[in-house]
Order: C-alpha cells, then structure tokens, then sequence
C-alpha cells in the first residue's frame, strides 16, 4: 500500500511521544472559514484497488483531509480475514461502522455476506460523499450514513445496530473519552436489551469458547501507538464494558452483566 500523507499530523500521537497526543475535537474543528476553504479547494483523490479476500475493490482516497478519514490502514485488511473466517457473527445482523472513512469495510461486507450495514463517520459532507462514491464505483447502491462526531448526541434516539464494528481507529488519544460515550450509548441503549437479542458462540484464536452476548462492539487493531491503546479498554471498563481479546487484535466488546 502506498504511503499515507496526513493534514493533520500533529495531531497523531506517535509511538515514542510522551505527550498524551491526539486532539480534542474542538483542535479537529479549529481554523478560520478561510482555512477550511482553502483546505476544501486542496482537497484531493487517488483511486486504488486493494485486495480483500474473494475480490477486489476500487477505493478512492483522500490524499490529504483535515479529518483524516482518507486512507485505508492495516486493521482493515485483518479484519476482514478475520470475519470470513468467523462469518455466523455478523450474517443476518444489522450492523453499525464505527469510523468508516472510505467506506471499504463495509462495501466488502455487504458484498460478501449481504449484510444490513449502515456506515458513520465525522460530520462533514466530503467523507460521507465519497463513501457514496465507493459504493457505486463497487456496484453497490449508496449504503446508508449516518454523520456523527463522538462524544455528541447521536441523532438516533433509540439504536437498533446489534453489532457495532470499527478497525484501527485509536489514533487520536483525546477522543477515547468521547469515543467511549458514543459507544456507551449503542450498547447500551440498543433495543436489543429490551428485546433479548440473545448471544452467540466466538472462537478465539487460542481455541477458547467465548459467549458474545448482542449488542456487541467488534473491533480490529492493528496500527501500533505504544501503550496508549490501554487507555481506551481501561476507559471502557471504567465506563462499565467489558473487553475480550479474540486474537489476531480483534476485540470484542460488551456491557458488564
């Protein structure tokens, strides 16, 4: 894959970085409306073909975007080995991404197990217009969107996604705490409490039976920012989820009984 360009580099937290990193949202939202005009004007894409297992897809990237959902990262890829390997998890489930960006993920999910699957991304019209385009250069229709900045109201009331899933989308150590409330708030508000959606069996790469109870969180990460990737299972623990490591840094995710 080629090499990744960002517009908001300094708000990485880079592996050998003692600062905490990352950059609260208000930091993500600053500029003047000259600069954010300017940014839009640069704004450029590169189409690329990347290889998930059984096909490959077209995807258009954003060379540079002040958000960074624009390139496709690792986790993506592993992720999607994973879940053909794993496939009575998600098939048949309404399904919620977390952090689309190009929207990859889910075209290759819908097109492999013709899942119900809705995608969600900051709020800004250039990534959900381009996960649009990625569907129809893939022959898909337009899978819906939701426009979403973490830690804000979500603007479905009542969540009815019993799988939630993201990959590598730990970068900005500042949004763990709004991160986590979005998440919170899907599993724990889901309909499916009410409704007794029910668990399933998952196999963990060391040949352990682990009980997912719906809704879930499925997670995938595989870009290395040292430690701080703690921070985040701590937080969700603190904020009553528990964490499962499935293997190959997949991550289940549920409410504590």
């Amino acid at each position: 894959m080629e090499t990744a360009f960002f517009s908001a580099s300094s708000l990485f937290h880079a592996d050998d970085d003692s600062d905490d990193g990352g950059g609260s949202r208000d930091e993500m939202q600053a500029g003047t409306e000259g600069e954010k005009e300017e940014q839009q004007q640069a704004l450029e894409y590169e189409e690329r073909f990347h290889k998930f297992p059984g096909m490959e897809l077209s995807i258009r990237e954003f060379s540079c975007h002040q958000l960074n959902a624009n390139l496709l990262w690792p986790g993506t890829f592993f992720f999607a080995e994973w879940l053909v390997k794993n496939p009575s998890i998600i098939v048949g489930q309404r399904i919620l991404e977390l952090g689309s960006g190009t929207g990859a993920l889910a075209i290759f999910m819908r097109k492999s197990f013709g899942v119900d699957i809705t995608t969600s991304d900051y709020d800004d019209k250039e990534i959900e217009e381009n996960i649009a385009h990625n569907c129809g250069v893939n022959n898909l229709d337009a899978l819906p969107h939701i426009r979403h900045t973490w830690g804000d109201p979500f603007p479905i009331p009542r969540p009815n996604w019993n799988i939630v899933i993201a990959s590598d989308i730990l970068l900005y150590v500042k949004q763990y705490p709004n991160l986590i409330t979005t998440l919170s708030f899907l599993l724990k508000e889901s309909e499916d409490n009410s409704q007794g959606a029910g668990c399933t069996n998952i196999t963990t790469k060391s040949g352990i039976q682990v009980v997912a109870r719906y809704p879930m969180f499925l997670m995938s990460w595989r870009r290395r920012i040292g430690k701080d990737q703690s921070l985040f299972f701590e937080g969700c623990e603190k904020a009553g989820l528990e964490v499962q490591h499935l293997g190959d840094l997949v991550y289940l995710i549920n409410n504590k009984n």
